[in-house]
């Protein structure tokens, strides 16, 4: 049973959808914990009790520098801004936030629910050094970027050796 359960990790590793919504470790989203013990196996197929399961989001992100500049974009379509908490700390930006849907009050009945709903968080460990007072964030058109300047590196430091 222990070797079932190892396999079906791997699988959700490698399943880029489900790692991009499942919460993580790390930044390069691997899924963290167990499997939901409503998690069913029915005829070889994993299914979903859907009134129990509450996953949490992850926010899909790109991250590039520039000559000046590092810059994160987050696709933060339907959140405004006071749903989003953004904070650094130790060189790690940290973002959270809740995608409201809105009131369902009339819904009796889902055909299809793709779109996923409720909170959502990312943290990313920068992969250069930046400075922590200077950082812009903008919230325009869906997309939230959080642009730093980085700390200039370019010169050798010669180190002398007694």
């Amino acid at each position: 049973m222990a070797r079932r359960n190892r396999d079906e990790d791997l699988l959700l590793e490698e399943d880029e959808l489900t790692a991009a919504f499942l919460g993580s470790d790390d930044e390069m989203g691997t899924p963290q914990g167990d499997a939901p013990q409503d998690m069913q196996a029915d005829g070889g197929e994993d299914t979903w009790n859907d009134e129990e399961a509450v996953l949490p989001g992850q926010l899909a992100v790109d991250v590039y520098e520039t000559r000046e500049k590092l810059v994160v974009k987050a696709r933060t379509a339907g959140v405004n801004k006071g749903d989003l908490d953004v904070s650094i700390a130790d060189n790690t930006l940290s973002i959270r936030g809740t995608l409201s849907a809105g009131t369902d009050d009339q819904v009796e009945n889902y055909f299809v629910q793709e779109c996923y709903w409720g909170e959502f968080s990312r943290s990313i460990a920068l992969p250069v050094p930046v400075k922590e007072e200077d950082i812009e964030a903008v919230l325009k058109d869906g997309v939230l970027t959080v642009s730093f300047t980085k700390v200039k590196q370019d010169t050798v430091k010669k180190i002398q050796v007694v």
